[in-house]
């Protein structure tokens, strides 16, 4: 039986470039995200495979034992990929192995086991990017279609026309620092005195109800939580336009200022780059978004796509 994985480490990974490979020309050509359907495992070091859905012929891939010991950022990563890969004979997924360390080292791995389901409901929809990207107008458009935000916890008193249960469950600074330290926040943090969270039981509670779908704007490090069977998260990167006519950038929901300032541009497009390398082996979709209401239809559509078309998900969701 062959087994099925996801490429994570990015492109054609550098061991391929060296005289480790015994033949070069049999390197197999692969990107992260690529399905790969692995059909011999024979040599420790060097699998042989196929790309899914792909007429390229099979060929040669380090091992991820090979691929941790040539990359040194991800040798704190061997023992779980080495339990991830070995389960059983299926499909894997391909992570970017050259991570800044911005990332977080234990999730290092170079090959994700997953495999094919038949379609089903997405419950979650997470959307990651820089600061200033315009995740928040997005998110707020989708709204009107069909998506429901959880609403925040806040420390801060309610404003005049403020509902509690709307946008925000007003609580005590005491309750909320309460809740924090018993860990039921997916985040947390503070502004202007008061704090404010997500908690991981409001998005539970969106999840229960019959056609909804969470959607939640968070900083990449709380995917662990959310990129679960529990969640059942499509995990949407939104990518900064890159160097845009002026009155195309404005029409995408970026800041004013950051419109006319070509050096904050400058900034969200350097992160969203470093986002993408660190996280981009996490991401289902990557949008840019050059226009919003454009984005938002694309959303829509990936959203209903993901919900009637067999999907790959982590073995770790069925098993």
């Amino acid at each position: 039986e062959q087994q099925q994985i996801a490429s994570t480490s990015g492109g054609r990974p550098k061991v391929l470039e060296d005289d480790l490979i015994p033949c070069k020309e049999a390197g197999l050509k692969f990107k992260t995200g690529d399905i790969l359907r692995i059909i011999s495992k024979d040599d420790p070091n060097w699998w042989q495979g196929s790309v899914e859905n792909s007429s390229l012929p099979p060929g040669l891939l380090p091992s991820p034992e090979l691929q941790e010991w040539y990359d040194p950022f991800i040798h704190s990563g061997r023992d779980s990929c080495a339990r991830g890969t070995d389960c059983c004979n299926g499909m894997l997924h391909v992570f970017n192995s050259s991570l800044p360390a911005v990332f977080d080292r234990l999730d290092l791995v170079s090959y994700e086991e997953v495999v094919q389901l038949p379609a089903f409901n997405r419950k979650t929809l997470v959307l990651l990017g820089a600061n200033g990207v315009g995740r928040r107008h997005i998110k707020s458009s989708l709204v009107t279609k069909m998506s429901f935000p959880p609403p925040l916890d806040t420390s801060r008193p309610a404003k005049k026309g403020e509902e509690d249960g709307e946008s925000y469950y007003f609580i005590s600074h005491e309750d909320m620092a309460k809740n924090i330290s018993s860990n039921e926040f997916l985040e947390y943090g503070s502004f202007q005195g008061a704090m404010f969270g997500t908690k991981l039981e409001t998005i539970r509670e969106i999840n229960q109800e019959r056609g909804k779908i969470a959607v939640v704007d968070i900083e990449p490090q709380a995917l662990k939580i959310l990129r679960t069977a529990e969640f059942a998260s499509l995990v949407v990167f939104i990518a900064a336009p890159s160097t845009t006519p002026t009155n195309q950038v404005r029409e995408s929901g970026l800041p004013q200022v950051l419109i006319t300032g070509s050096e904050s541009l400058k900034r969200i497009q350097k992160e969203s780059d470093l986002l993408q390398t660190a996280y981009g082996h996490w991401f289902d979709l990557t949008l840019v978004n050059n226009e919003v209401e454009e984005t938002v239809q694309k959303l829509v559509e990936a959203i209903e796509s993901a919900c009637t078309t067999p999907q790959w998900v982590p073995v770790s969701w069925v098993y």
